[in-house]
């Protein structure tokens, strides 16, 4: 019997759920949605602690250059965290990579507080990056084998909801403590750490990663190994390029590429922008912080409501349909709000949340189509690789961004809308992936 199916009780018009797969959904989120939370914090202050770290009066093309080279080192983490976890994760197990993955993202996160230059800041945004890329990378695995077939599609989009609820938290987070300076708010990094005593205590391993660990095992003490069996025993991710998975994996790649560049840029300098929108309304200062604040606030409100609805379009049309909708909603809104309108009043506050349905909302795909096309010996290792290579490609966007500010004639708004429309990739690697809806999750 599923260890995961005991104790089954109904909520709302759900089938039955059992309660140790709503504490798995609930440890996934709650990490998914406080590293959203430091991301956010990070692009927040990301202004302030740059113009301290750089000492004197720094130009805005320094600003661009020193905080996107910054950025770039965290989503190299990222991509580098997921990789390597999502590997970890196959061998060791889904619970254990988790563990180590919050304790990495909890100290590194904090330590940026102590920064006294660019470059050990770099380094710890690079190490609390490996943790966060990791968290989520390991948690979708570890979230769809606990679910099995029990409305997979939907709840995974309100676990990916962490993604934005986890912005507006570090959006709330900022307003109550951006007033005792940048430091500050990286202690609240230290927060994750409490899930460490749930992970350790309350959770195990999935059925079906027992599985894979007992067979692996036999064969290794078997003296005969046929060939399905020693492809079965190759280097995970060296599976990920067999002829059966090749395929599976350039879409993947090609998905998290879109996805990832369209968003990375607006994480990093959408706070930089709404600054100078509402100064074109007079507001400077600290009368801004405010408007910033409440900016990227209802900017992540818009995509609670995407991430949710992702899972639920997704069961009626089909993931890959799905996909192309956000992506093409992610070009159209991000090109009306970074190039038509021309301040923050009175229309921001209105298209902001609409772009993040969108933006936010597609990265549901990652937890419901990703997990579907890869069986559950090389699972993690995909999930990991095909965002965690995508991140290595659009880590380097925020950085080139910032360098393009000044060929754009110093706008941010013009060289993060050029990055939006990267969301056309997400369409293509959809035009040529192949349907999951209703199929087994493969084992």
């Amino acid at each position: 019997m599923d260890r995961s199916g005991a104790a089954v009780a109904q909520v709302g018009g759900l089938r039955a759920i059992s309660r140790y797969q709503w504490l798995v959904f609930v440890v996934v989120w709650l990490g998914w949605t406080l590293d959203a939370a430091d991301f956010g914090l990070y692009s927040l202050v990301l202004r302030p602690a740059v113009t301290e770290l750089l000492g004197g009066n720094p130009s805005m093309a320094q600003i661009g250059r020193a905080g996107g080279f910054l950025s770039m080192t965290g989503l190299l983490g990222w991509a580098a965290g997921g990789f390597l976890f999502g590997t970890i994760a196959d061998y060791i197990g889904r619970v254990r990579a988790l563990t180590y993955s919050i304790a990495i993202y909890a100290v590194f996160t904090a330590m940026q507080g102590l920064s006294q230059g660019v470059w050990d800041f770099a380094v710890y945004r690079f190490l609390a990056g490996i943790g966060t890329g990791a968290e989520l990378m390991v948690g979708i695995p570890l979230l769809a084998e606990t679910l099995g077939e029990t409305h997979r599609a939907k709840i995974a989009g309100f676990m990916m909801s962490g993604g934005a609820i986890g912005t507006f938290i570090g959006a709330w987070v900022y307003g109550l403590v951006g007033g005792y300076g940048w430091r500050v708010v990286f202690f609240v990094g230290l927060a994750p750490a409490i899930l460490l005593a749930i992970v350790r205590r309350r959770m195990f391993e999935p059925d079906r990663f027992d599985a894979v660990r007992e067979r692996r095992q036999a064969l290794r003490s078997s003296r005969q190994i046929e060939a399905n069996d020693r492809e079965f025993m190759r280097f995970v991710p060296m599976q990920l390029f067999s002829k059966e998975h090749r395929y599976n994996t350039m879409v993947g790649l090609l998905f998290g590429l879109g996805s990832l560049l369209a968003i990375w840029t607006t994480n990093i300098w959408l706070p930089t922008i709404l600054s100078f929108m509402v100064q074109k309304d007079g507001i400077t200062g600290a009368a801004a912080v405010p408007f910033v604040s409440h900016g990227i606030m209802i900017w992540s409100l818009g995509g609670i409501p995407g991430y949710w609805c992702h899972g639920f379009i997704s069961d009626v049309i089909g993931r890959r349909l799905t996909i192309i909708f956000y992506a093409a909603g992610t070009i159209v809104s991000g090109l009306v709000l970074y190039l038509v309108l021309p301040s923050f009043h009175p229309w921001y506050p209105t298209v902001l949340p609409i772009f993040g349905f969108f933006v936010f909302g597609i990265f549901t795909g990652y937890a419901i189509y990703l997990p579907e096309m890869f069986p559950t010996q090389v699972r993690a290792t995909a999930v990991g690789f095909c965002t965690g290579a995508a991140r290595i490609v659009t880590s380097f966007g925020p950085l080139v961004a910032g360098i393009m500010v000044g060929a754009f004639g110093g706008s941010f708004n013009k060289v993060t809308a050029f990055f939006t429309c990267f969301a056309i990739l997400s369409i293509i690697a959809m035009l040529l992936g192949r349907e999951t809806k209703g199929r087994l999750l493969p084992r």
